[in-house]
């Protein structure tokens, strides 16, 4: 008898007492054993009741009485999958492993849309140790689990965004198919959506420990690693997807924004421009390469390349804030006239749109329209400050908690904690002021090697405070009270071995420029004692309008409103003369003016500093074609100029909620008032 007709529908009283036998299995697996010995009793041999007569057996714990039912019946019915996936469930329940093999793998042949019997399958040789075997199994298990109704109701969840039914959803069936690698994998994508990455990566590697050719969850590991900037790692595992799949353009894609954040632009640019050699109609590749290309300092190239990228995709507004993000750019009054009328084009999102009156604020600064343009840039922001949010409050909090940690006592009884490498060079403060431009001046010593704005301190800090959602509180600084010298010396050690990768000229000095890590310049001090602290300063008003009208991809959450800027900055002042008096002469200060007016003194100041001899080069930084990957890359690619200092002064008329924040912080400047 064939498959079809072993299952074949039974009609009228037959088949409501089937149904009912099948409803039973869940709720009263023993009276569906009666109720199937009825039917039985009627139509002998029915396949169909032998079938659920069997399954019931085995659900009542009497694998012994499935097998005399169902070994009868898959000799009878030799094409008949579920008979034999029964069968092999009931051998497993008598611990018979190989003929439970032989039994599912009869199922797969037949049926090869069983996804638990593939798992099942998967999870014995696993046992037997054939991981080859194994993996192929669960592969196959993969394969066939898109069309299992009890993953696709929570894939259906997750699609619709309703994250915690969808979390609910596979937390259950995995309790009950622990090994099923396409649900383990889903439940990573959920882990990944609520920003627990470190979840999301526990949960991919046990998808590969089972499945290692599962190279969907291989690739969504290499993307949650570089999420959590384990670059290294997750390198590894791309190189792992390109030897399976040398050809699969989005692996290959993946590796160029990984060597791009490491610094390798000369490999990620051939990567570019290979994919885009066959894929030349992928808007957000050319935008990646226009990216790439920027920081590698090939400013013509990068505008040829994001001007492809809008002729694909004329609403991206991104790309034409990156345009006038190169700073020397220049938009024709066409381009701006075509900007103005995407805002109100129904097509342009809420974030293209957001991006578009920063480049467009940018463009009529250029043409001195400065009202205009000051209407833009606030636009602008409050756009993005309705999409992120920021609650200044946090920031405060964690000034005043810092503060009364770090004291004089405290530090001093911690002498000698951390390790004791000089290694690194963090120079510290606020966007845009002039953190850029001190890193090209060290960078251009032959003993330093410049990197990026590394977000390794602020992943331990966000480590040590345990938070798991934003709305949490973190214990984080009070936690550090509680680590011992070898604590200390390990998170140290851990931030050296995490930056490694960033060190590509073998340097004895690196630079980390990332500007907010000033509020952890105590957790700096507790982890690497002889590492040197340059605290980067600019005149308030000049600070904090340029973070204003400077559209940040991400992080600085505080730049997208006038009052929010200014607390952050009086924040800022307030940590910084706490250290000054608590650890004097830890930290380095460079104000910005000072450099502009009398820059040879000031570098001279700064090497010695951090007790490097004096070159020639650091004064002629702008002639230093290292790769710069920030907003000042441009910039810093010219010699010192007056022209930024007072440029602030042009929206002066429409700043008071900005000079009023700031309050003494921007009398006083460039000292600090008496805290």
């Amino acid at each position: 008898m064939t498959q079809n007709t072993a299952a074949q529908e039974p009609t009228g009283p037959l088949q409501v007492a089937l149904q009912h036998t099948t409803r039973l299995l869940a709720s009263n697996p023993a009276l569906a054993i009666e109720q199937a010995g009825e039917i039985l009793k009627t139509v002998p041999r029915h396949p169909l009741a032998t079938l659920l007569l069997g399954i019931a057996h085995r659900t009542v714990g009497d694998a012994g009485a499935a097998l005399k039912v169902l070994e009868p019946l898959c000799a009878a019915h030799p094409r008949w999958a579920p008979a034999f996936y029964e069968l092999g469930l009931s051998y497993l329940e008598r611990e018979s492993a190989e003929p439970a093999l032989k039994a599912l793998r009869r199922a797969v042949y037949l049926d090869p849309n069983i996804p638990d019997a593939w798992r099942i399958i998967g999870d014995q040789l696993t046992a037997q140790g054939d991981g080859e075997g194994a993996d192929s199994a669960y592969a196959q298990h993969l394969r066939a689990s898109t069309n299992d109704p009890r993953l696709m109701a929570a894939a259906s969840a997750l699609c619709e965004g309703r994250i915690p039914e969808a979390e609910y959803r596979l937390r259950e069936h995995l309790k009950e198919f622990p090994t099923d690698v396409a649900a383990i994998r889903m439940l990573a994508e959920v882990a990944g959506r609520l920003g627990r990455y470190g979840d999301a990566e526990k949960l991919l590697t046990r998808a590969l420990e089972l499945a290692p050719s599962f190279h969907a969850a291989r690739h969504n590991l290499a993307l949650i690693l570089n999420k959590q900037n384990k670059y290294a790692d997750s390198l590894a595992q791309i190189e792992l997807l390109t030897a399976a799949e040398p050809r699969d353009s989005g692996h290959r894609n993946l590796k160029a924004v990984v060597l791009a954040k490491i610094g390798d632009y000369p490999q990620a640019l051939d990567i570019y421009a290979d994919i885009l050699a066959k894929h030349p109609g992928h808007a957000l590749i050319w935008m990646s390469f226009a990216h790439a290309l920027s920081s590698a300092g090939r400013t013509q190239d990068s505008i040829a390349a994001y001007r492809r990228c809008l002729a694909l995709q004329p609403h991206n507004g991104e790309a034409y804030w990156s345009l006038a993000n190169l700073k020397t750019f220049r938009f024709t009054e066409a381009e701006v006239a075509v900007m103005r009328a995407l805002l109100t084009d129904p097509k342009t999102t809420e974030d293209d749109r957001a991006q578009l009156h920063f480049a467009i604020g940018k463009a009529l600064e250029d043409a001195g329209q400065y009202a205009d343009s000051f209407l833009h840039y606030s636009a602008g922001n409050a756009l993005r400050l309705a999409k992120v949010g920021y609650n200044p409050d946090n920031t405060s909090i964690l000034v005043k908690r810092s503060k009364a940690l770090f004291t004089k006592e405290f530090m001093a009884a911690r002498r000698g904690y951390g390790s004791a490498a000089p290694d690194p060079i963090f120079i510290v403060g606020l966007p845009r002021a002039g953190s850029t431009l001190i890193e090209q001046i060290l960078a251009s010593h032959s003993q330093v090697e410049g990197t990026m704005e590394l977000p390794n301190i602020m992943a331990i800090a966000l480590q040590l405070g345990g938070k798991t959602a934003r709305a949490e509180e973190s214990a984080y600084p009070d936690v550090l009270k509680d680590l011992s010298a070898a604590d200390c010396r390990a998170l140290g050690e851990q931030y050296l071995a995490e930056t490694q990768i960033q060190r590509q000229a073998g340097k004895p000095y690196f630079i980390d420029k990332m500007p907010n890590n000033f509020l952890h310049v105590g957790l700096i001090q507790l982890i690497l004692p002889q590492a040197k602290i340059i605290d980067a300063r600019r005149h308030p008003m000049a600070c904090c309008f340029s973070g204003y009208k400077q559209n940040f991809a991400m992080g600085q959450r505080f730049t997208y409103s006038l009052e929010h800027i200014a607390r952050y900055y009086r924040d800022y002042v307030e940590v910084m003369a706490h250290f000054d008096q608590v650890i004097p002469g830890a930290v380095h200060r460079v104000i910005y003016e000072r450099m502009v007016e009398d820059t040879e003194i000031e570098v001279r100041r700064l090497l010695h500093y951090c007790g490097l001899p004096f070159e020639d080069s650091c004064l002629r930084f702008h002639e230093n074609s290292r790769a710069v990957r920030t907003a000042s890359a441009q910039q810093v690619r010219k010699p010192i100029f007056r022209e930024g200092i007072d440029q602030w002064r042009h929206f002066e008329p429409w700043l008071d909620p900005l000079k009023e924040s700031l309050g003494d912080v921007l009398h006083r400047y460039p000292d600090t008032p008496e805290y």
